[in-house]
């Protein structure tokens, strides 16, 4: 045999080998054509396994304990037809086309076995799970998305938390039987999806601990049993291995005892630098077996980049948990809490009499109906932190802030800690300690403490340093009044204000105004802004006060004029004209307008714009012609400009020809 005929056999193995499947080589994940990836995925946490603090339920949070919860107020019956309503709406394709048009790669879906086994029904076997699974796997393929499959709940639970529906005892591994059981439901799953090339892989147990006096070759003996039990029916998938102690204990773990698998920790509330996962290092150098994280989140965005970037660093995957919360501000996804569903709540937590039925009925189903993604609120500093390389080396704008107009306090630029803003807690590295990085945990996810009052944003926590970016437009440059609103109950604070770090007011003393929402604007007179895209800086030389937003108003208002909060109108110019004139309109946000221009009689001459205008400034142009394309006679004319069909003002303009 040649050696080219050597080497065309060999890469026809090699393609045999890799086709259609992910597979491990060496330290690398390789995808269906064998090539080297990096897996990017979120986790549909909360779908098929609802989790107490998702759902802002209190008590033990558990699956089982919160079935039970919604029973006590809706009966049996109506909770079944809940449950499927709350799956429908939880994850629909829309939430699969989003996920991957975010730019991941691949999608954990944790279960629960009773989808394939009924709580307390050993041997007996149901297709709910295959039903749903299924139709993820449509939606994934329709964009692109591959599937890990994650027990979360196995019989008994494999941990005495909420998060394995246990009833605080982890029966997994007390209670042999159960250690069958979650062999022989893993077997049918893998049995039936041995031929499907869009499941990367099975992560056979999610978040172990083993009870005291177990050992961890407790834990190998079982996952070399599970894992054979899947080999017999299924050789084509990665097997992903959690370790002891919530994933992050492998000792004992060792060898590999598969040629197909990967070492899956989990990550949380540690530190975001190499020494934080130096022994998933050795352990990938060991065993010559590639590591993955398969879960990490709840924290901050800058906790959320910094992981991410080391993950890649370090040639390691990672998920992310997880998509769609309620009332959240660590998830990309927030639903929002009904009043009559925080009634429910105030029940369960002892603090309301009990809901009428008919109450709690049209209340589930409120709360089920506000997880569609079309009723979510989107977090977009969340996805810039997890998706953005750039996020911790650029500050860029988070809003459109037009000048003039009024800029909201918490709408300051996106990126990092130090790169956007500057606060001096901005991550939590502890699982022990409360570390709050956002102590009001309102609409954003980073240092900066964003509070909710009255149903208004604003600034609060103001230490000493701590500082703020915007990206700004300033549409027409000259001299503003800057204007802040302020609230304190502490001694006089000091800031200081910056255009591309220029200083342009040194010292703004900030006054006690009596409480944190007695609120009160501050004024600095006169100063100059250049038009353009500029950065403006808050520079919090002195802390210890609110901050709700910023209004910048032109001095001479001859030149541009403020109708609404939203929308300034400038004078049109050329005025007397005899070619064209233009009139500016600036928006601070989009708005249906509608701009007329009318003769001396009162009847309309030609509509120059009917539309949804976007937030900036347009300049619209008036060349002195009617409806038709006819030329006008000279004279005096009117424009008329309407928002949202009602008159804001009319005003004159002299056509010569």
């Amino acid at each position: 045999m040649n050696k080219i005929v050597r080497i065309a056999l060999l890469m026809l193995i090699s393609l045999q080998l890799y086709a259609g499947f992910f597979k491990t080589l060496g330290f690398d994940i390789l995808d269906t054509g064998g090539n080297k990836i990096i897996l990017k995925g979120y986790g549909l946490g909360g779908w098929l396994v609802p989790e107490g603090y998702m759902l802002h339920t209190p008590g033990h949070g558990s699956p089982s304990y919160i079935r039970n919860q919604i029973i006590d107020v809706i009966g049996a019956e109506e909770t079944a037809k809940f449950f499927k309503l709350y799956r429908k709406n939880y994850v629909a394709e829309a939430d699969i086309k989003l996920i991957a048009d975010w730019g991941f790669n691949h999608i954990r879906l944790p279960f629960h076995y009773e989808f394939f086994s009924p709580i307390d029904s050993p041997g007996v076997f149901i297709n709910t799970g295959f039903e749903i699974i299924d139709t993820l796997l449509v939606w994934c393929k329709r964009n692109n998305l591959y599937l890990i499959l994650d027990m979360h709940c196995a019989p008994g639970g494999q941990n005495y938390g909420n998060i394995s529906d246990s009833d605080g005892e982890a029966r997994l591994w007390t209670e042999p039987a159960n250690q069958d059981r979650t062999i022989e439901i893993w077997k049918r799953i893998a049995a039936y999806y041995a031929d499907e090339e869009w499941i990367i892989g099975y992560d056979l147990l999610n978040e172990p601990v083993l009870p005291e006096g177990y050992a961890n070759t407790v834990l190998r003996d079982f996952y070399i049993c599970l894992a054979g039990a899947v080999r017999e029916v299924d050789t084509n998938h990665i097997l992903f291995i959690e370790g002891n102690w919530y994933a992050t204990d492998f000792s004992g773990l060792a060898p590999r005892f598969d040629s197909n698998m990967v070492w899956a920790f989990h990550k949380y509330w540690n530190e975001t630098d190499l020494g934080s996962i130096q022994q998933y290092r050795n352990l990938r150098t060991q065993t010559v077996t590639p590591l993955w994280l398969g879960e990490s989140g709840e924290n901050s965005n800058g906790w959320y980049y910094e992981t991410i970037q080391l993950m890649e660093q370090q040639n390691i995957g990672w998920n992310w948990w997880a998509h769609k919360k309620f009332e959240t501000v660590t998830s990309p996804l927030s639903a929002t809490i009904t009043p009559e569903y925080q009634q429910i709540i105030d029940y369960w937590k002892g603090n309301a009499a009990k809901p009428s039925r008919s109450f709690a009925i049209s209340a589930m189903t409120g709360m089920a109906n506000n997880l569609k993604l079309e009723n979510c609120s989107f977090r977009p500093d969340v996805i810039a932190a997890i998706t953005d390389p750039e996020f911790g080396t650029v500050s860029k704008p988070f809003s459109l802030n037009i000048i003039p107009g009024t800029i909201e306090a918490e709408h300051y630029d996106l990126g990092n800690n130090g790169i956007a803003y500057f606060d001096k807690d901005y991550k939590k590295v502890r699982w022990d300690a409360d570390q709050p990085w956002n102590r009001g945990s309102a609409f954003r996810n980073d240092g900066v403490d964003i509070e909710k009052n009255s149903g208004l944003y604003n600034i609060g926590w103001i230490e000493d340093g701590e500082w703020l970016n915007y990206t700004v437009t300033i549409v027409y440059g000259g001299k503003y009044n800057l204007g802040f609103q302020i609230a304190s109950s502490t001694v006089t604070g000091n800031m200081q204000v910056l255009l591309d770090d220029q200083v342009i007011s040194e010292s703004v003393s900030i006054p006690n105004t009596g409480d944190w929402q007695n609120w009160q604007t501050i004024t600095i007179e006169s100063v100059e802004l250049p038009s353009g895209n500029h950065t403006l800086k808050l520079n919090f030389i002195k802390g210890g006060f609110n901050l709700r937003k910023m209004v910048f108003t032109l001095v001479d208002n001859s030149v541009i004029e403020k109708l609404t909060p939203h929308l300034y109108i400038g004078k049109n110019y050329p005025n007397p004209f005899n070619d064209h004139t233009t009139i500016p309109i600036i928006l601070t946000r989009p708005e249906n307008v509608q701009l007329l221009v009318f003769d001396l009689k009162g009847a309309i001459i030609t509509e120059l714009v009917a539309d949804l205008l976007p937030a900036g400034l347009a300049e619209i142009v008036w060349n002195g012609t009617n409806s038709r394309g006819k030329k006008v006679s000279a004279g005096i004319y009117f424009y008329q400009l309407n928002l949202n069909s009602v008159q804001q003002t009319v005003k004159p303009m002299l056509y010569l020809k």
